[in-house]
């Protein structure tokens, strides 16, 4: 087959990063004035001369936004960070740490530390846990079931008097199923756990409020969403036991030092606010495009979906199509429609380079032979009808290349 590329393309990688936004774009348009007039916005937000104090009211206020919007009580418990790995990395090391040192003030420091998360994390969130076990720590990684979903039953029974934390995504990156967190934190909560949650990939997919999901942890990231990159948040609830990850000049009240990203923070703020403004409708819309493709997939021959989502389901994401075909490697699928000028992905694009087969799906039961397949869809605000119609045109054409 001849190539077919050209210089226009239609994009549904949506779950790897999100076109940056108006609303992101206009809020930092001030931020990018050259030379020293630039500074009336962002100047160095810790410094205590008028041009500082003005950048740290602009920074202060888009805190504010950012808490109002993700359901904190408090503007102080969110923490800006450099993305969702540092969050994540932060949260896992920090929280552990603390909960460490209050068994130390309780005279209890001689006894055992105990993680739980799942295996269909992030590795941002399956790394740190990789150091934490050479450090000593135990870690017990859940399995999902074959749908993708972490049970609480799995949970309750993999809790010990010594496990401190517990760490389950809210949503999942690639299958996109949307995990029982208020369900999973009770039961944590209960035994005494902490829980944290990787909301990426749920923030302005599905509804989320953390005072409803009663974590004391949640990691976000500003590119998923319309923002822009280098930006993130953490959660912390009040009062919650932490060690500092990143040490210095004691910058976001000691809990992360570095000279903050006033710019980033901005474009952060507005583009939740946008992306929470439409998120009932422009779910709905998604999810009528994700259930369109499904259905017209399924009769295909050469290619089957990977999880059963249902018609209108709001168990899985509404933005993410995930499929398996036949004798047809995910890098090879990848490179052909972008040759068609399409860009998808064949699993998380974190790991697009590796060889190996995605250890999301592995963890699901889906055979080695068959991960080395998968194909991901993903969809956003820019997605149309017209773009869901070329995409299942270019898949005949990939399918009997």
């Amino acid at each position: 087959m001849t190539d077919q590329a050209s210089d226009s393309f239609i994009y549904l990688d949506y779950a790897a990063t999100a076109p940056l936004c108006e609303e992101a774009a206009l809020a930092m348009e001030p931020f990018q004035v050259a030379g020293p007039m630039n500074l009336a916005v962002n100047a160095n937000a810790n410094a205590l001369y008028r041009l500082g104090r003005g950048a740290f009211d602009l920074m202060e206020n888009a805190r504010r936004r950012v808490a109002r919007a993700l359901g904190a009580r408090r503007p102080d418990e969110i923490v800006f960070t450099s993305g969702a790995t540092e969050a994540d990395d932060a949260a896992l090391f920090g929280l552990v740490r603390g909960a460490a040192q209050q068994r130390r003030l309780a005279g209890q420091g001689d006894r055992p530390l105990h993680v739980i998360t799942s295996a269909i994390e992030h590795d941002a969130v399956l790394a740190p846990c990789k150091r934490l076990e050479a450090e000593g720590v135990s870690v017990t990684y859940l399995r999902p079931n074959r749908d993708g979903f972490v049970e609480v039953r799995a949970l309750e029974a993999a809790l010990t008097e010594d496990t401190v934390l517990v760490s389950v995504q809210a949503a999942n990156s690639e299958v996109g199923s949307i995990q029982p967190i208020r369900e999973l934190a009770a039961v944590a909560h209960e035994a005494g756990a902490l829980f944290h949650t990787d909301a990426v990939q749920a923030l302005g997919k599905t509804p989320l409020d953390l005072q409803q999901l009663d974590v004391d942890a949640a990691s976000f990231s500003a590119h998923k969403i319309g923002g822009p990159k280098g930006v993130g948040a953490l959660y912390l609830r009040a009062r919650t036991p932490f060690e500092a990850f990143l040490l210095g000049g004691g910058q976001e009240s000691g809990r992360r030092s570095g000279t903050q990203n006033v710019a980033g923070i901005e474009g952060f703020a507005a583009a939740l606010e946008a992306v929470q403004a439409a998120q009932e409708e422009e779910s709905g819309r998604l999810r009528a495009l994700r259930d369109t493709l499904y259905a017209e997939i399924m009769p295909l021959d050469g290619v089957q979906a990977t999880v059963d989502v249902e018609a209108g389901s709001e168990d899985y994401l509404p933005n993410i199509v995930h499929l398996l075909a036949d004798n047809l490697e995910s890098e090879t699928m990848v490179l052909r429609f972008d040759q068609l000028g399409l860009c998808v992905a064949g699993g998380s694009a974190c790991s697009s380079h590796s060889l190996e087969p995605s250890h999301v799906l592995k963890a699901m039961g889906v055979t080695g032979d068959e991960a080395y397949n998968a194909l991901r869809v993903s969809m956003g605000r820019y997605t149309t009808r017209a773009d869901v119609e070329a995409f299942l045109e270019a898949l005949k054409k990939v399918l009997n290349w």
